[in-house]
């Protein structure tokens, strides 16, 4: 591996390299648009993308490319040599400020929920210089929004950009009202661990519902899975370390501070953890990291699964948004010091974050809702459908102790026993994890467990932000007029607590007695897509996203459009992979095997030999092949009578009601046969090898 100091950030033109090669004027032009907001004239502009056009030809890069995330949730590009004519017989390469600034796409061929009819083409790409370019492949990528010829949203990075600028308002604003005046910005920070599987790549090959869907749609449980608890933590395979070394020179080239992997539950499952950076850095950093986690893998011979649930029995893949608010002077907002309860400021940022979780928990929902994030949320390996707050024993404590108005008397940190003298002493921390609590606070930020691996995390820091953003507005105008700071301070936090602390859990998620008591607390439990969806155009969201400028009414209404028509797609491809895997290989396979059985049966019978195995399992193998072809001519029905309902709504219900069940009924049919047919007749690679296939 190369030094890792020299490497890092090389392909990135950050901060180091426009000091280095850009007018001291441009430089702090730039800077001012970077952590401001301010225009950049087209002047320095056009400085700028010579300068950076001339380091990318330096480091091996011949084209330049706006690289964007529309709506489909993974990104873009299209790419433009840095070539320009002179003479009708010669080249000079160039990159123009209003080239830098602006590009144009087909907006029409992404999703845009209407926004775009097909006839209207045009959208722009404008370049977001709070996100450094880079080099990929060769090619200068330029980060960039994306939006229409009538100025709509077409992407993720865009809302999140604006929910970015509100909360940093918002949040200066009470940070001010504690006389912290030396405060001129506050930013929040992620880091997002990604979740992910690493199989075989000759045996992906041979799976369609792996090279179509991302998930395995038949495949009956191996002998072993995850039960003996071995692969977590576990020695990591040479392969899979040749794999994580290469992952990790390639994103510290990009400046991704990729800095914990290990092996996760499920076998052939892994995940890594960057370190927290600024939160549309952060945004931009997962999505090259998702790219290049499935580009390095085919480079050593295997496939990286981003799928949500690719496996059956086995535990999924999820994502944890670890989010957190930090001042420009150095002060984490969600750090409690000491002694939380005298740590005025903290208690009532914990307070926003709790009101503003409980208002808009639907939001959150919704905000990872996809076809595949529905098979792993309430399934005993991620956090359940509903959505709760963990706080910890302490601030537990502490906010009883400040709604009961009374002393919270604070524990010493005790030193942590472990019985063996020669091991070293270090303090216990005053509260234990809680791995299934979907919003948990883990010592100074909080961890968002509900996101599915295969996510962009801008939907939910969308969200998260633009919640946190409406309460601190509310809190502002409640607290800039006051009387007695400190007493109408203490009310509100007291009052904060006392009307939302039903958000507030620190048990078991997985139990069931948690389910009925969330149910009492009226805290909402979408299990499905459809479910959780249907409320994103209720009155209280549309109004929060509107009222702080970040969709307008007509983007709230075509995101619902898209991620309603999205997941129709998605069962709707899946459906039709089981009835092409079932009819064309599955069936005649067990057909196939059958007739070998009754062939055998008859060759046996003429010996005198006994025939009860061949006879049941053939009597078997016949009932439920039968089964099978009935499920799959009605399942195609299905999917074809699910397609022709118009309103969105209504055609995702049918999907999820209708089609999605005859997709289980198909799939424990087909699973039966799989464990009596003959491995040689068996037309696909079955989960042992898929689990274990990775030496």
């Amino acid at each position: 591996m190369s030094n890792i100091t020299e490497i890092f950030g090389s392909m990135v033109f950050n901060d180091d390299v426009m000091k280095e090669r850009l007018p001291e004027q441009v430089y702090n032009s730039i800077q001012n648009t970077i952590k401001n907001g301010k225009h950049l004239d087209l002047s320095s502009a056009n400085i700028v993308a010579n300068a950076m056009k001339d380091w990318a030809i330096e480091k091996g890069a011949t084209h330049y490319t706006h690289w964007f995330q529309p709506m489909t949730g993974i990104t873009a590009e299209k790419h433009d040599s840095f070539i320009s004519p002179v003479d009708n017989s010669n080249v000079i390469m160039e990159l123009k400020g209003k080239e830098l600034v602006k590009g144009e796409s087909d907006a029409s061929s992404f999703p845009s929920g209407g926004l775009r009819a097909t006839f209207e083409a045009r959208g722009y790409t404008a370049w977001d210089p709070t996100s450094y370019a880079f080099i990929k492949n060769s090619t200068l990528c330029i980060p960039t929004a994306f939006c229409s010829y009538g100025g709509e949203a077409l992407d993720k990075k865009t809302p999140l950009l604006r929910s970015l600028e509100v909360l940093g308002k918002a949040a200066i604003k009470i940070v001010h009202l504690f006389g912290n005046e030396d405060v001129t910005s506050v930013k929040t920070t992620v880091g997002p661990e990604q979740e992910y599987f690493l199989i075989d790549k000759a045996l992906y090959n041979k799976r369609p519902d792996l090279v179509y869907t991302g998930r395995t749609l038949f495949g009956a449980k191996p002998p072993k899975g995850q039960e003996l608890d071995d692969h977590y933590y576990g020695s990591i395979k040479p392969q899979i370390k040749e794999f994580m070394l290469e992952l990790d020179e390639e994103l510290w080239k990009l400046g991704v501070y990729a800095k914990t992997e290990h092996n996760e539950v499920a076998p052939c499952q892994h995940e890594l953890a960057p370190i927290f950076t600024t939160t549309n850095l952060a945004t931009d950093h997962n999505q090259l990291t998702m790219e290049l986690m499935q580009r390095v893998a085919k480079k050593h011979g295997m496939m990286c699964l981003l799928h949500e649930k690719p496996f059956a029995g086995v535990n999924g893949s999820g994502k944890h948004n670890n989010w957190s608010l930090s001042t420009n002077t150095g002060i984490n907002l969600l750090e409690p010091g000491e002694t939380p309860f005298e740590n005025a400021q903290f208690l009532l940022f914990l307070c926003a974050v709790i009101k503003a979780v409980d208002d808009y928990q639907d939001l959150l929902r919704i905000s990872v809702a996809s076809a595949g994030n529905d098979h792993r949320l309430g399934a005993n390996e991620a956090p359940p459908a509903v959505v709760s707050i963990f706080l910890g024993d302490e601030l537990s404590a502490v906010l009883d102790a400040i709604e009961r108005d009374e002393k919270y008397e604070g524990k010493e940190k005790e030193q942590m026993r472990v019985g063996v003298h020669i091991l070293p002493k270090f303090p216990k921390d005053t509260t234990d994890r809680n791995r299934t609590s979907p919003f948990a606070f883990t010592g100074n930020k909080f961890e968002f467990r509900m996101l599915g691996s295969s996510a962009s995390i801008a939907d939910t820091n969308t969200v998260i932000n633009t919640a946190v953003t409406q309460v601190l507005n509310e809190f502002y105008e409640e607290l800039k007029d006051a009387s007695d700071f400190t007493l109408d301070l203490h009310n509100l936090i007291k009052r904060t607590i006392k009307e939302h602390k039903r958000i507030l859990f620190n048990g078991n998620g997985y139990d069931d007695a948690w389910i009925k008591e969330a149910k009492k607390r009226g805290l909402s439990n979408f299990k499905s897509t459809p479910e959780a969806v249907s409320h994103y155009l209720d009155k209280k969201n549309i109004d929060l996203f509107v009222n702080n400028k970040i969709f307008s009414e007509k983007e709230i209404r075509a995101r619902y459009d898209i991620m309603l028509e999205n997941y129709s797609k998605v069962i709707n491809i899946e459906a039709l992979t089981m009835v092409d895997m079932a009819k064309k290989r599955i069936i005649p396979a067990v057909s196939k095997y059958t007739k070998e059985l009754a062939s055998t049966i008859k060759l046996k019978e003429e010996l005198v030999l006994d025939t009860r195995y061949e006879r049941d399992v053939a009597r078997r193998l016949s009932i439920l092949n039968s089964d099978a072809y009935e499920i799959t001519e009605r399942l195609e029905n299905e999917v074809v009578k699910a397609n022709t309902i118009a309103d969105l709504q209504e055609n995702a219900d049918a999907h999820e009601r209708d089609v999605l069940s005859l997709m289980d009924k198909l799939r424990k049919t087909v699973d039966e046969m799989e464990t009596i047919t003959a491995k040689e007749f068996w037309p696909f690679p079955n989960y042992s090898e898929l689990l274990f296939g990775v030496k």
